[in-house]
């Protein structure tokens, strides 16, 4: 009865949207408050019967529901539970389920929290809403529907594709969906704004949350899906420039954006144009991401579909809602006149250049990812964007990007002087200068890299911590603790990013790579690292069988490890996976894999020592750590700005 159930709660909950999207809309316009009212207990009820939907098709997974195709065609008996609730999502069907489960989360939760905005907006917020989930239930129930029956129930199923049978399957899509699916609010209150002909520092106060939440979200499922294919894949890539990692990386550019444009609507009312366009250009990008995983026209290792009508049906919704709402863009844009004005060199006009970076970044990931696409289209010719290219067009507007981040958030509002902002930061400055001087001197190769990396994200570091001081002015130490929490949120993102900065330049600048045949016994060096092959041996799985490696890790005669890598066959897909095995540490990682049995004696072995790899995740973690407590200051959790929602706002100082 599962799939039953969970079929008619979908076919309740698609019904209930459509009324969500009709009744408050028309009720809004008109003025009728039973109608305006409506949207709030339909979103709840959407969320609702989707979340028994997404119960139901979990059940079946669980008790191996083989007549349901989906369990059938991703889960077997002998699995893992954990692995038997997170193939839930680890498929085409049940990842959209979640999908539009997280798109009614975030309705509820504007319908349930946002107390204080104006009935008339909440009600066209949660109408636009509604519409995307129509969209998207539409698609599921009829392309996609997974709670079809097999005719014969087989006695077990045919597994899970073994890359997928790992804890990050349990944390990385849902992290990302929630960051994908998040920008639909700022999506949704974008287009109601549009709709209502107002965009001013009350909306952009109320916008800012469900930003920085789905930002944070982002960032924390894409650190996510680097670090599993970092230990996952056997060779430590950390990020490949793949479409489908490209296509949650333009998100988050442009989402980063959006939050800074925000912020100068806010403070000056100016740039509301431009932060309406990023709001829209924002969720359009989750979107081209959600039709690049599914439709299969561009090739990945993400790819959950490659059904051509599934994904023309995807471009029909990305169309409609990108194509919509530009058209009303550009019908309401003349009544989005700037109030304030200001200097080229102020907190506004380095917001600008910030935009502008961040911007044009994204769009040089779009042109790389959707490039071998256009050429086989046009000129029928295949092509491959890879590393090479992200690396040399991409890496410029993040050069200047990190030099002008301190510069903008010491500058005041309006106008100021260069030479001024300069001299607080003349420590930072110094202490940059310090960081790369040292990683000259140490440098044996690839010097340019890890100085210009190091000294960028020295200079990130220490201008947040520089920006954060400069806010207690005169009272010191005992006024930190009482600043607001979005400044001290504001400085742990900005010096995470200086983290990651610091982590990646130096492990793509000094890693080292060694790849033999290791005979038992055998000890061979790697960068200073005795590594010896002790043994190996066969184990069998839960679902899988095994060889693993015992190797001795060593220093100067100390030991410093003792390693298994392991390599894993699953019988049921006839496919084999690696898995690292990694020591960990702070300005280094020892990363060694097991490969096949050699016909000549030995075990093919790779080794890599990572310098700094852990870095990259930890200012991640940074990152994601400033959005959470910029989300936690009372300002966001109040909503203040809504107490002017009805008047004529005026920009704050």
């Amino acid at each position: 009865m599962n799939a039953e159930i969970g079929h008619f709660a979908l076919n309740l909950a698609f019904a209930v949207a459509i009324f969500q999207m009709v009744v408050p809309a028309i009720g809004a316009h008109k003025g009728w408050s039973g109608w305006i009212d409506s949207a709030r207990p339909a979103a709840l009820a959407q969320f609702g019967l989707i979340g028994i939907a997404f119960v139901a098709l979990t059940m079946a997974f669980v008790s191996s529901d083989f007549s349901v195709k989906l369990v059938y065609e991703n889960s077997h008996t002998a699995k893992p539970l954990i692995y038997k609730i997170s193939g839930v999502w680890g498929n085409h069907e049940g990842s959209m389920l979640l999908w539009v489960l997280i798109l009614s989360l975030f309705g509820a939760t504007a319908a349930t929290f946002d107390a204080n905005l104006p009935p008339r907006l909440r009600a066209r917020v949660l109408s636009v809403q509604a519409a995307i989930a129509v969209a998207f239930l539409g698609f599921i129930l009829f392309t996609s529907n997974p709670f079809l029956r097999l005719e014969n129930a087989p006695f077990d199923g045919r597994d899970l594709n073994p890359l997928l049978q790992d804890p990050g399957l349990a944390f990385h899509p849902p992290f990302l969906y929630l960051g994908y699916v998040g920008l639909s609010m700022a999506f949704s209150f974008a287009v109601a704004a549009l709709i209502e002909g107002r965009v001013d520092a009350a909306w952009a106060r109320w916008v800012r949350p469900w930003t920085l939440a789905a930002w944070m979200f982002l960032t924390i499922g894409i650190a996510l899906g680097s670090w599993w294919a970092y230990y996952e894949l056997g060779w430590g890539g950390f990020w490949f420039w793949d479409p489908v990692e490209n296509a949650s990386f333009m998100p988050w550019l442009v989402a980063g954006a959006l939050l800074h444009s925000a912020i100068v609507v806010e403070k000056r009312e100016v740039l509301k144009s431009w932060t309406i366009l990023l709001a829209i250009m924002a969720f359009g990008f989750s979107l081209i991401g959600t039709f690049i995983v599914r439709s299969g026209v561009i090739t990945s290792v993400h790819s959950f579909a490659s059904d051509p009508k599934r994904g023309v049906f995807i471009l029909g919704i990305l169309a409609f809602f990108v194509g919509g709402a530009l058209l009303l863009f550009t019908v309401r844009a003349a009544s989005m006149q700037a109030k304030g004005v200001f200097a080229p060199v102020s907190r506004e006009g380095a917001l600008v250049l910030n935009n502008i970076l961040l911007a044009v970044s994204a769009f040089v990931v779009f042109v790389g990812t959707v490039w071998p696409l256009v050429a086989e289209l046009v000129w029928a010719r295949k092509l491959s964007v890879g590393a090479p290219f992200f690396e040399k067009a991409f890496t410029p507007f993040m050069v200047v990007l990190a030099i002008i981040l301190p510069l903008g958030a010491i500058l005041p509002w309006k106008r100021g002087r260069l030479a001024r902002a300069l001299y607080p930061l003349r420590g930072a400055l110094a202490f940059a200068a310090a960081i790369m001087v040292l990683v000259f001197a140490v440098s044996t190769g690839n010097s340019g890299l890890a100085v210009i990396g190091a000294g960028l994200g020295s200079w990130l570091v220490a201008g947040a911590i520089t920006d954060l001081w400069l806010r207690t002015g005169k009272s010191g130490v005992s006024r930190l603790a009482r600043l607001p929490r979005a400044d001290w949120g504001k400085a742990l993102a900005h010096a995470g990013l200086g983290v990651t900065f610091i982590g990646v330049s130096l492990i793509m600048a000094w890693q080292v790579e060694d790849i033999r045949v290791a005979r038992m016994g055998e000890t061979f060096n790697v960068a200073g690292y005795d590594i010896t092959l002790e043994g190996v041996e066969q184990r069998p799985g839960p679902n899988y069988d095994s060889v693993i490696a015992t190797m001795n890790v060593a220093k100067d005669g100390r030991q410093i490890a003792v390693l298994y890598p392991e390599k894993r066959v699953y019988p049921v897909q006839s496919m084999p996976t690696t898995e690292a095995a990694i020591h960990n540490g702070l300005f280094r990682d020892i990363y060694l894999v097991i490969g096949d049995e050699q016909k000549e004696g030995g075990w093919a072995v790779r080794s890599y020592i990572k310098p700094f790899a852990s870095w990259i995740w930890l200012g991640c973690a940074l990152m994601a750590l400033g959005g959470l407590v910029s989300l936690s200051d009372r300002r966001y959790r109040v909503a203040a700005g809504a107490r002017r929602a009805h008047g004529h706002a005026q920009p704050a100082e």
